[in-house]
């Protein structure tokens, strides 16, 4: 049971980690490729015209590369379709329900390699007839009035796209839920974070519950606490809740939103409705999605993304604008309030997690070497197929098998945690067997050091203790 369960705790590992696979076969004499965060090195993409990008050299001309290492930039080409991304598989048009409903666009430009590249926010839009809805430059689509529009999306190189808009509820409007759609506003701008109102003591008299899991608490605490000063159905633009966030009035906390902003609206919309809380019956969120959910977007690249909630009962909405987002490494890149991605001079792969209502969707962003990766080791198990894989996607070639010496010491490390015997080590070189390699990976496998050192680290992962004295290992 012991060595099962650390077999499965040595899968894990691998399968969560590429490091482990790339020291395992390094040779540590080779030369390794450096690109400095300074460099001035132009995007692996072609830019927002139908220009293609030129060759060049990735990182410092006097680095030292690998034999196989082609410093060669794939020119990924002229922008020859556009597609349209809505959280959905039928794109040929889509609802706005309210007048204060959102539909973020995302343009993508599929290039003649076959690559793909935002282009939200260099396409033109336009709307036919006028007057039913607003496209911002971004992409961002407001209701306006009830009527079906096309909206045309022309992009410099010629290359176009049409979709439908249905409008309706403007005239009679669409009750605001509290739980669904006013708590997410808080969490967005950390209102209720533990460092401002959803710490226990609240801050300067006001309380709300930690990042929102308590709304019915925050509900109360909004209408009926301190007599309702707070909010003012008869001129919501005169309640406190919003002079304070838009910080028209003084605001420890600074300005949070911008007036006639979407979170602006709908904190208004729900006070100029009497403040509702919403019907238990009423559609609750059951997962979000990210679209795109992956992207090569190159140096200085950007990528526009949109948050998608799905319901109880069946509905979808785009939640963008009350998202939170975050990255989980600033210094690759940084996203917007709006789910712009941008990502900076470094060069790998950045993560960016949308938080909605507890629920959770995580983008992947790939900012590649782009150097022509064509000369890998043999493939021999699926973690090799993997990393090989993910080596060809960010254009990064391996380095060199490392020797035999070197192997045996890297594999008893990482297996077992020890380095292998004076006696262990001559043996293994001098055998002419070429399996020799997998029969030490299965040889320590199968050895009691493995099973040892794995439960040793898994039981500091869960934290195991011993409560009782039961749990105590006997001495006879």
């Amino acid at each position: 049971m012991r060595r099962t369960f650390a077999r499965i705790a040595l899968f894990v590992c691998l399968s969560l980690t590429t490091t482990v696979a790339s020291n395992l076969f390094a040779d540590p004499a080779a030369p390794t490729l450096s690109v400095p965060p300074a460099a001035k090195t132009p995007a692996v993409e072609a830019l927002p015209a139908a220009s293609p990008a030129v060759d060049q050299k990735v990182g410092d001309p006097n680095a030292v590369k690998p034999p196989e290492a082609k410093a060669e930039v794939a020119v990924p080409g002229s922008v020859t379709a556009l597609q349209l991304e809505l959280g959905k598989t039928d794109t040929s048009s889509f609802t706005l329900s309210g007048r204060d409903a959102r539909q973020q666009l995302v343009v993508t430009g599929v290039l003649a390699s076959g690559a793909l590249r935002d282009v939200t926010h260099h396409v033109k839009y336009e709307v036919s007839p006028s007057g039913i809805v607003t496209i911002g430059k971004g992409g961002l689509v407001t209701p306006v009035s009830e009527g079906t529009a096309t909206v045309s999306i022309t992009h410099p190189s010629g290359k176009t796209v049409l979709t439908q808009v249905h409008v309706n509820q403007i005239v009679q409007d669409v009750p605001v839920n509290f739980p669904n759609q006013v708590v997410p506003v808080f969490t967005k701008f950390a209102c209720n974070s533990g460092g401002c109102h959803g710490k226990a003591s609240g801050q300067n008299g006001f309380r709300l519950s930690l990042l929102g899991f308590e709304p019915t608490e925050d509900f109360e605490h909004l209408v009926k606490e301190a007599r309702g000063r707070r909010l003012f159905p008869a001129a919501p633009d005169r309640s406190l809740l919003l002079q304070k966030a838009a910080g028209t009035v003084p605001h420890g906390g600074g300005a949070r939103i911008e007036v006639d902003s979407a979170p602006y609206r709908i904190l208004r919309r729900w006070i100029e409705q009497g403040m509702p809380y919403g019907n238990a019956t009423d559609p609750v969120v059951t997962r979000v999605e990210l679209f795109p959910r992956e992207r090569t977007l190159g140096r200085n690249g950007e990528q526009q993304l949109v948050c998608i909630a799905y319901y109880s009962d069946g509905q979808t909405r785009d939640v963008t604008s009350m998202t939170q987002f975050e990255p989980n490494d600033p210094e690759m890149a940084t996203v917007s309030e709006t789910g712009l991605v941008k990502s900076n001079e470094m060069t790998g792969m950045v993560a960016i997690m949308a938080r909605y209502q507890g629920q959770v969707s995580v983008f992947r962003g790939i900012m590649p070497m782009g150097i022509v990766v064509d000369n890998l080791p043999p493939t021999k198990n699926l973690i090799d197929e993997h990393v090989f894989a993910q080596l060809k996607t960010l254009g990064l070639p391996p380095s060199q098998l490392c020797d035999d010496a070197t192997y045996i010491r890297r594999v008893s490390i990482d297996i077992t945690g020890r380095l292998p015997t004076a006696a262990e080590s001559e043996k293994f070189v001098a055998d002419t067997n070429p399996n020799k390699r997998e029969q030490l990976v299965d040889s320590l496998l199968a050895s009691s050091a493995y099973a040892d050192y794995f439960v040793g680290k898994s039981r500091a992962i869960l934290r195991n203790k011993r409560h009782t004295e039961a749990h105590a290992h006997g001495s006879f």
